[in-house]
């Protein structure tokens, strides 16, 4: 049967990060308020992590919140009118209500409401992943500008007494606006999965279980070991691919933007990655704690704000977690 040809959309050709926005837990959690529960000393956390202090948010301060302020900034610094914001995408783990989501609760907050709005769920490479799709979509057509939320408010999900995980973890959102441009300020990603991994971190019990009483509330969980190799060895090799999907070598960067998991992971992909001296390095971790989704964008954030002579510079952004899943792509910083 025949029928008429349908339309198709096709957008701009390029597309480039505007600005960044950055909201942290109001509250600085120090090592020694942590280490009672999990028998462990600030001296072996700062070893093993790099960690000093974290950024936990109160109570009555929800993950939203944080997403929301971030927003805003990085909306006021793009030079882009919130109205035209036609896409909001928030990665997130910890929207501790399953639905709505809080992209469409934030796009309406900040002025964009009726754009497409929906959350995402990557864990540490969420960010990564929604850069991804902003990309995409705004080169298909589909949207014209977007905001790219990483939010997460971890310590509803922790468990003091948990040796593994908890101590790492704690409160931001960082958020970005993508739109047109006329060179190419975002490469190809590098993303993926090995679901095979799934029990190597994760939550420890579903809401199910909770419900039905054989379970208390679901907290997270990681096999340290696990995840500290694979982050090591096959980490390193995503972010040499994502440097040849740019067609760049580390001697291009400005900057190297990992995911905030653990300095001793940061500082052996700047080995493996053979990055020179003049290779600027996110150490966000140090104070702000491991904040899963929004580490990436938190950290560039605050490269920036110390560092203004990055502005137009390239930077090697790669996310890791849970799933588990991977996503890098370079990025020209605005």
């Amino acid at each position: 049967m025949s029928h008429p040809i349908l339309n198709q959309s096709h957008g701009a050709e390029f597309t480039r990060i505007y600005s960044y926005g950055a909201a942290r837990g109001d509250l600085v959690v120090p090592n020694d308020e942590l280490i009672g529960p999990i028998d462990s000393s600030d001296e072996w956390i700062q070893q093993r992590t790099g960690i000093i202090t974290r950024t936990r948010a109160s109570a009555d301060v929800l993950a939203v919140d944080l997403a929301t302020d971030a927003a805003r900034e990085a909306i006021a610094k793009s030079g882009v009118a919130a109205g035209q914001i036609d896409l909001v995408i928030i990665a997130t783990i910890s929207n501790v209500q399953q639905t709505p989501s809080m992209a469409a609760v934030v796009a309406d907050r900040v002025g964009s409401n009726p754009a497409a709005a929906y959350d995402t769920n990557a864990a540490c490479a969420g960010f990564s992943y929604a850069v991804t799709q902003a990309d995409a979509l705004i080169r298909s057509g589909a949207a014209h500008y977007a905001l790219v939320i990483g939010a997460e408010k971890l310590s509803d999900v922790v468990d003091p007494t948990d040796r593994s995980i908890s101590f790492l973890l704690g409160d931001g959102a960082g958020a970005v606006v993508i739109g047109p441009s006329d060179s190419p300020g975002i490469a190809p990603a590098v993303w993926g999965s090995d679901g095979s991994k799934a029990d190597a971190v994760g939550m420890n019990a579903t809401l199910t279980d909770f419900r039905d009483g054989s379970a208390v509330w679901p907290t997270l969980r990681q096999e340290g070991q696990t995840v500290f190799r694979w982050a090591v060895w096959d980490m390193a090799k995503v972010a040499k691919q994502a440097l040849e999907a740019a067609g760049i070598t580390a001697a291009d960067l400005a900057a190297f933007i990992p995911h905030q998991a653990n300095m001793r992971i940061i500082d052996e992909f700047a080995k493996q990655l053979k990055l020179p001296e003049s290779v600027l390095i996110a150490r966000d971790i140090a104070t702000t704690g491991n904040t899963s989704a929004a580490s990436i964008p938190l950290a560039t954030h605050r490269l920036l704000a110390e560092h203004p002579e990055l502005s137009g510079g390239l930077a090697l952004q790669i996310g890791f977690g849970a799933g588990l899943v991977f996503g890098a792509q370079v990025v020209v910083l605005p």
